[in-house]
C-alpha cells in the first residue's frame, strides 16, 4: 500500500444539527448506506503527472507547468483588465456516469487550486471528475497560476515562472533550509515583488540623475493628483501624498532649506487636492524641478548633514514609486471576484462545455462558498438568474463573529493600513512558520489545528497544503471581508448591501457543510447563515463525532476520511439536481 493511501475502519457518519434538520426531499434520508454510495474513482499510487494540455481558449501546447496536476490548464481573460485567470480542468473517464452540467470549484482566501488536488489519493477534483463531472477549478486573480500579461506567450512564460517559484519555496522548507522569521512583511518578499516605505526608508540609492529624478517625482505627484487613475479615493490620495511630503521634510529638517521646502509643500498640497488637468500638470512639473533644485543646493552645502542627501532623496522617491505600483498591483477586493472573476470563468466554462440549459453546478470552500452565497444573494435581490443549478459550500458563512482566530484580521480594517501594507504575504509567512509548527518543540503547533484536526491529514499532504496552497492577499480584500464581523454580516464594498439579508430570495438548492472542529468557520456560523435561506432549498450537514473523527477547516476537502464521508454526500446532492 502506498504511504499516502489511507484506509480506515471508521464507518461514514454525518449528522444534521437538530435546529436545521432538513433533507433533500420530504421523508428521504440524505445519507446513503455504504453499499449504495457512488463508487470511488480509481486511485493512483504516485504523484506522476497526468496527460497535459495548456490553453488560452485559442491555442494549446503539449505541456504545462509542473505544479499543475490537472488534465488541462486554461486561461480566461477578464474584460477591461490584463488579468488572465487560470482554470484547471479534469475530464471524466469514459466509464464514469454521464452528467448534464459541468462543475466549478472555488477556493478559499489567498489559496490556489492545489487544495482541491493534493495528491492522486486525496484529490477532491479528481474524485468529482471520476463521478462523471467535467470539473474546473478557478484560480482568482493573484492566486496560483493566474497572471497579468498581454498575450499568450507571456502568459505561458509567467505560468512556468510561478510554478518554479512555488516548487523552489516548498523544497527549500521541506529540506530544512533555514527560514528567516520576518519581523515585518517587507523583508520577507523578494525585492522585485514587494516594497514598503518605512519611516526610516532613506538608505543609499543610485547615483544622482537630475533629469530622471524630476521625471519620476513629477510622475508620482501627477498620479497622486488623479488618485492613481481611480485606484485611490480622494482621502487616500491625500494621505499618501502627505506621507511622501513628510518623508522629504524629514530629510531637510533643522536646515536652512526646510523653510523653502515648506513653502513648496503648501503649493504642492493645494495642487494635489485638485483634479489633474494640463495646467496643473505644468505646475507640478515646475514644482518638481524646484524641489530637486532645493535638494541639489543642499548637497553643495558644506554642512555634514547633507552628505549623500541626493542619494537618500533618490532612494526615497524610488521606494515611493514602487509603493504606488504595489498599491495598483494589489488593487482588488471581494466584489472584484464576485462581479468579474467568477462570471468570466462561468462564461468560459459554458462556452467550452455547452450544457443544454446553460447552467453549471458549483462548490465553494471557505471564501469560495462565501462567493457563491453572495452570488445567490445578489441575483436574488435583482431578480435575475444565477446560471447555477445547485450549490454546495464547505466551511463557509456570512457572519464570522463567532470565529476568534479570524479576528486577527481586524487591525487591518483601517483603510490607512492598506497604504502602509497594500498586501499581506500570507503564503510566505505561513511557510516561515511551518517548521515551528511541525517540528519539536512545536512553538507554533496551534497553527496546525486551524488547518486540520489531529490525525486527519497525512503529514506530507499537510506540508504540501501549507507550502504550496497559499499566496499573497490584498489588504483591500481583507478590509472588505472584515465586515463579516459586524452586525450586518458581510457587505459589499460600499457597506450598504448586506449579502446575508437577501438570501431569502434565493431560488437555487444549497448544501451547506461544516466541520465540528473548524475554528476558522465554526459550525455555529454556518448554521446561522443557513437560517436565512428558504427552508425548502437548503440542507445543512455537520461532519464529525463526539469521540472522533473530527473535521477542521481543510479536512472537509483533504482529510483522510473525506473521500469516505464528505465526497459521497456532495455527489449525491449534486446528482439529484443534475
Amino acid at each position: 500500500m502506498s504511504a499516502l493511501h489511507f484506509q480506515s475502519s471508521f464507518q461514514s457518519h454525518t449528522r444534521l444539527a437538530s435546529s436545521t434538520s432538513r433533507s433533500l426531499t420530504p421523508g428521504r434520508n440524505f445519507t446513503l448506506p455504504r453499499h449504495l454510495r457512488p463508487p470511488r474513482p480509481p486511485l493512483r499510487t504516485s504523484f506522476a503527472p497526468l496527460p497535459r494540455a495548456f490553453s488560452d481558449g485559442a491555442a494549446a501546447v503539449a505541456d504545462k507547468p509542473s505544479i499543475c496536476t490537472a488534465d488541462e490548464l486554461h486561461y480566461v481573460s477578464i474584460p477591461n483588465s490584463d488579468w488572465r485567470l487560470a482554470l484547471w480542468r479534469y475530464h471524466p473517464p469514459p466509464q464514469a456516469p454521464p452528467r448534464n452540467h459541468p462543475l466549478l470549484l472555488l477556493s478559499g482566501l489567498g489559496t490556489n487550486a492545489i487544495g482541491y488536488d493534493l495528491s492522486p489519493e486525496s484529490s477532491f477534483a479528481r474524485y468529482m471528475s471520476g463521478q462523471g463531472f467535467d470539473t474546473w477549478i478557478l484560480e482568482f486573480r493573484g492566486a496560483g497560476l493566474s497572471v497579468q500579461t498581454s498575450n499568450f506567450k507571456e502568459t505561458k512564460e509567467s505560468a512556468y515562472a510561478l510554478s518554479d517559484q512555488m516548487v523552489v519555496m516548498a523544497q527549500s522548507v521541506a529540506n530544512g533550509a533555514p527560514q528567516k522569521q520576518p519581523t515585518d512583511v517587507s523583508g520577507y518578499l523578494s525585492d522585485s515583488e514587494f516594497y514598503f516605505l518605512r519611516e526610516d526608508s532613506i538608505g543609499i540609492g543610485t547615483a544622482w540623475d537630475e533629469a530622471k529624478l524630476v521625471a519620476e517625482l513629477t510622475e508620482i505627484f501627477m498620479r497622486l493628483s488623479e488618485g492613481l487613475s481611480g485606484f485611490l479615493s480622494e482621502g487616500q490620495s491625500r494621505l499618501i501624498s502627505t506621507k511622501l511630503l513628510d518623508q522629504i521634510s524629514k530629510l531637510l529638517e533643522d536646515s536652512q532649506l526646510s523653510e523653502r521646502f515648506e513653502e513648496l509643500r503648501m503649493k504642492l498640497s493645494n495642487l494635489l487636492e485638485k483634479q489633474q488637468n494640463s495646467g496643473i500638470a505644468s505646475q507640478i512639473r515646475d514644482l518638481s524641478q524646484t524641489l530637486v533644485n532645493i535638494i541639489e543646493g543642499g548637497q553643495r552645502s558644506v554642512s555634514p548633514q547633507f552628505i549623500d542627501i541626493q542619494e537618500r532623496f533618490s532612494s526615497t522617491i524610488e521606494d515611493f514609486q514602487k509603493q504606488l505600483d504595489l498599491i495598483v498591483k494589489y488593487d482588488w477586493d471581494f466584489d472584484h471576484y464576485l462581479e468579474e472573476d467568477v462570471p468570466a470563468a462561468m462564461e468560459y466554462i459554458r462556452a467550452q462545455t455547452k450544457p443544454k440549459d446553460g447552467k453549471l453546478l458549483a462548490i465553494g470552500h471557505s471564501m469560495g462558498g462565501i462567493l457563491l452565497y453572495a452570488m445567490l444573494s445578489r441575483c436574488g435581490s435583482e431578480g435575475r438568474e444565477t446560471g447555477l443549478n445547485a450549490v454546495a459550500t464547505m466551511a463557509s458563512a456570512l457572519d464570522y463573529r463567532s470565529s476568534k482566530p479570524l479576528k486577527v484580521l481586524l487591525p487591518l480594517a483601517d483603510p490607512a493600513q492598506a497604504l502602509n501594507v497594500p498586501a499581506v504575504p500570507f503564503g510566505s509567512l505561513l511557510a516561515a512558520a511551518y517548521p515551528l509548527a511541525s517540528h519539536p518543540p512545536y512553538v507554533l503547533g496551534w497553527l496546525n489545528s486551524l488547518i486540520s484536526a489531529e490525525d486527519m491529514m497525512h503529514p506530507k499532504l499537510l506540508e504540501k497544503l501549507v507550502l504550496n496552497n497559499f499566496g499573497t492577499i490584498p489588504t483591500k480584500l481583507i478590509f472588505q471581508l472584515t465586515s463579516a464581523f459586524g452586525e450586518k454580516g458581510l457587505c459589499d464594498r460600499s457597506g450598504k448591501f448586506s449579502y446575508r439579508d437577501h438570501l431569502n430570495k434565493c431560488s437555487v438548492p444549497v448544501l451547506a457543510i461544516a466541520g465540528d472542529q473548524d475554528l476558522i468557520c465554526p459550525p455555529e456560523a454556518v448554521e446561522e447563515t443557513v437560517k436565512f435561506f428558504p427552508e425548502n432549498l437548503v440542507t445543512y450537514k455537520i461532519f464529525g463525532e463526539h469521540h472522533g473523527p473530527h473535521y477542521a477547516h481543510y479536512d472537509l476537502v483533504g482529510g483522510r476520511l473525506a473521500m469516505e464521508q464528505v465526497y459521497p454526500c456532495i455527489v449525491q446532492f449534486l446528482s439529484h439536481y443534475d
